[in-house]
């Protein structure tokens, strides 16, 4: 089987790098010792730019392991500092998609929950009130459709925490198709979970214009079929704090 490219461009500037990752490619280093996002990027700034020594490249924010999608690297501290302070300020709006296979007792709604992590083995509780050492984690969700035995989430979370949707959605029932770790009955083929970081937006922290981000879906069999809910999506200009469609 062909191997896939850990990442593929999709904007990019002398201060911003945005790529939409491959599912399984770690974003930054951990104690697998696996090659990261990171350094994949700073390889292809290196050679674009044919740039000698050491590339300044930061991810603003992470994606989990087996997620797919939209990840912001700042090639500039200015552009580093600058988006730091835009997901401080909650000023990025993010919208995944996720897979679920269990129908969702509302069509849309709000997540409320507090998350506590264990580091040690990498996993995240959630609880429905405050518990010592929680952070409150907020999320919008809304079924787009159904599809094969399974509905089309689009979830955009308020507050970003590790783990979050993962943990928010297997919390109301429907935990994300191939994620184990967090109640899904079997894994995907390729160990990836079907959660897609789909658009970001955001004004450049330099141009200062209106950025409208999207990573396309995996080109894997199963996610394809969701590609008819995509035009949907295509007419929501007007994305600030609204749903598509």
């Amino acid at each position: 089987m062909k191997k896939k490219p850990p990442f593929s461009v999709v904007y990019e500037d002398n201060h911003l790098l945005i790529v939409n990752k491959t599912a399984g490619v770690l974003v930054q280093g951990d104690k697998t010792g696996d090659k990261t996002l990171t350094d994949y990027c700073k390889d292809y700034i290196a050679k674009k730019y044919d740039k000698p020594g050491a590339v300044f490249l930061h991810p603003v924010h992470r994606l989990d392991r087996p997620v797919s999608g939209l990840v912001a690297f700042a090639r500039t501290s200015k552009g580093l500092e600058r988006m730091m302070e835009l997901f401080r300020k909650r000023d990025i709006h993010k919208v995944y998609w996720a897979v679920v296979k269990r129908k969702p007792k509302e069509k849309s709604g709000k997540l409320t929950h507090w998350l506590v992590k264990d580091e040690q083995r990498n996993v995240v509780t959630a609880h429905d009130h405050e518990v010592p050492g929680s952070q409150k984690a907020e999320l919008n969700y809304k079924t787009l459709g159904f599809m094969n035995d399974h509905w089309l989430l689009e979830v955009r979370p308020i507050s970003g925490r590790p783990h979050q949707i993962r943990v928010q959605l297997s919390s109301m029932g429907c935990p994300i198709r191939g994620d184990l770790k967090y109640g899904f009955a079997k894994p995907n083929p390729d160990a990836s979970i079907n959660l897609h970081a789909f658009h970001l937006v955001f004004v450049h922290p330099v141009k200062k214009e209106k950025m409208y981000l999207r990573a396309a879906l995996p080109e894997e069999e199963f996610w394809e079929q969701f590609l008819q809910y995509e035009s949907v999506k295509a007419k929501d200009q007007h994305l600030d704090n609204t749903f598509s469609g």
